[in-house]
This record gives structure tokens, sequence and C-alpha cells, in this order.
């Protein structure tokens, strides 16, 4: 399988994954079981990032990673809106394994940075270069960009949440809560 589990003592990050909850832009549940996994690819990018935030004094923490074809379509219905919801017809980055939303954790304070707004918040004020922030905010996201881009990921303009691996449509097929040993639907 191309997928492999991250877990918190494995990876060295915090997971609240939240779509495991009803604390996400649906207010329902969407994934029964807390489960975080990504492609072998995608979880080597990712322990560069790991290594680069430790080194620097911070921890990532996971938000989602790889999403079953079945919650895209969720999200989808609930939303669809290609400006923060991939269309499952062509297929979401996250449904590959090829995507992770993560935030940073200041490993002295225990805090989550200041990212001027939250995860999965549907507005122009979370895309990369929005004006109108203050400039500790633009720093985090700078300090966020420049850590995952530097291990190799790719971001997406509209979310400052959310990174993956370059052009993956093509290279990583999209795939189904089937395809686990143990499911997350």
């Amino acid at each position: 399988m191309p997928l492999v589990p991250i877990t918190e003592a494995t990876h060295g990050v915090d997971i609240d994954l939240v779509y495991a909850s009803d604390r996400n832009f649906t207010g329902r549940t969407i994934y029964r079981h807390p489960r975080c996994y990504l492609h072998r690819d995608t979880e080597a990018c990712l322990l560069r990032a790991v290594d680069f935030a430790a080194r620097l004094g911070f921890r990532l923490r996971l938000l989602d990673a790889f999403r079953p074809a079945e919650a895209q379509w969720m999200l989808w219905n609930h939303l669809p809106d290609p400006t923060y919801i991939a269309d499952p017809r062509r297929g979401s980055p996250h449904s590959m394994g090829a995507a992770v939303d993560l935030t940073l954790i200041d490993t002295t304070s225990g805090e989550e940075m200041d990212f001027g707004t939250g995860f999965d918040d549907m507005r122009c004020l979370s895309w990369h270069g929005a004006a109108g922030l203050s400039a500790a905010v633009e720093r985090n996201r700078a300090l966020l960009l420049g850590l995952m881009t530097n291990a190799g990921f790719d971001f997406y303009r509209n979310e400052w949440w959310h990174y993956q691996l370059f052009s993956p449509r093509g290279r990583y097929p999209v795939l189904t809560d089937s395809v686990l040993a143990e499911g997350m639907m």
C-alpha cells in the first residue's frame, strides 16, 4: 500500500484531525476513526519539515492528511466551491495522500502560532499574501511557507495551511477508504 500511518510517536508531530470531529466547516464529523495516513513520498517531505521546524523550536500540528474520496464528496456536497474544496471528479491531492493541512506549535510556550485565521476559514484573508494582516501573522505564514517549501512541498495560494507534493494529479491515484487496512470512514 502506498499510504503509511502517521502517528505522533513515530513522526514527532501533533495530530488533531479536525474532520474527525464536528469542529470543521460542515459542523459534523466526517471521519469516524481519527487515523492519519500519507503517501510515502509525502511522508518523506513531512519528515524533513518536522526536522526543520524542530531546529527552530517549533512542532507541526497536522489538521488533515489523506482524505478518502468518500470524505472529499461529503465536503464538496456541503460546499461545492473549487476556490477551497477540490472537485472530487477532478481529484483532491488529499485523496491521493499527497497533501497535508497543518499549523505550527511553539515548543517553548506550547501555543499554536497565530496565522490570522483559523483552519478552513473560507475567506480571502486565508490566502497567502492576503492584505491587512499584522506583521506577526505575516512572519508566521512566511515561516511555515519557508519550512514546508524547503522540505519539498508546494503550497496552495488560497489556504495558508495547505501543502502538497508538486503536480500530484496524474502521478498519484485517487484512493477510497477501502485501501486502508484500518479505515477512517
